[in-house]
C-alpha cells in the first residue's frame, strides 16, 4: 500500500520526550538538550519510527540525543505546533509530547558530541525554548497540582 501525499501546508507529526526528574525537596527539574544545527534548546524530538509506538519512540528520541532512560507516559501529556527548519524550506509540525520520568543518565551515548543537555526550573526551562506552545506545555505540567 502506497503512503498517501501529504497536503502542502499539512502539519507532520514530530514526537517529543519531555524528561523530569523529581528532586528530594519536590521539585521538579525538566532536561533540554540543543538542537544540532541552530543550538537552540529543545526537548528531545524526532519522527514517529516505524514498529514503535509514539512513546516508546520519545524515549529513544531521548536515550539518543540525552542519553536518558526512565518511565516515558503512554498517553500525551501535551502537544505543541512549530515551523522545524529544513536544509531549503520550513517545514509545519505538530509535536506530541510524551513525560518522562529519568532513572538515569548514561556516562555516553549517541549525539552526546553533538548536543549540550542540561537540567533546569521549569519556569527557567520554559523562558529558554523559542517555540511559545512548548514553553506554554512546560509551564502547564510544571504547575502544582491541587491537591
Amino acid at each position: 500500500m502506497k503512503k498517501a501525499k501529504r497536503t502542502p501546508g499539512e502539519a507532520r507529526l514530530q514526537i517529543a520526550a519531555m524528561p523530569i526528574r523529581r528532586m528530594d525537596d519536590g521539585s521538579t527539574q525538566i532536561m533540554l538538550v540543543t538542537s544540532r544545527t541552530t543550538k537552540r534548546w529543545i526537548v528531545p524530538k524526532g519522527w514517529p519510527i516505524k514498529g514503535l509506538k509514539n512513546h516508546e519512540a520519545a524515549a529513544r528520541e531521548a536515550f539518543e540525543e540525552a542519553g536518558v532512560i526512565g518511565k516515558i507516559s503512554a498517553k500525551p501529556a501535551g502537544r505543541y505546533i512549530y515551523w522545524k527548519r529544513m536544509r531549503d524550506h520550513f517545514v509545519l509540525c505538530t509535536v506530541k509530547l510524551y513525560l518522562l520520568e529519568v532513572e538515569r543518565q548514561l556516562a555516553s551515548w549517541a549525539e552526546q558530541g553533538q548536543r549540550h543537555s542540561q537540567w533546569f526550573k521549569p519556569e527557567d526551562a520554559a523562558d529558554l525554548v523559542d517555540e511559545p506552545e512548548l514553553s506554554t506545555a512546560i509551564r502547564k505540567l510544571a504547575a502544582p497540582v491541587p491537591g
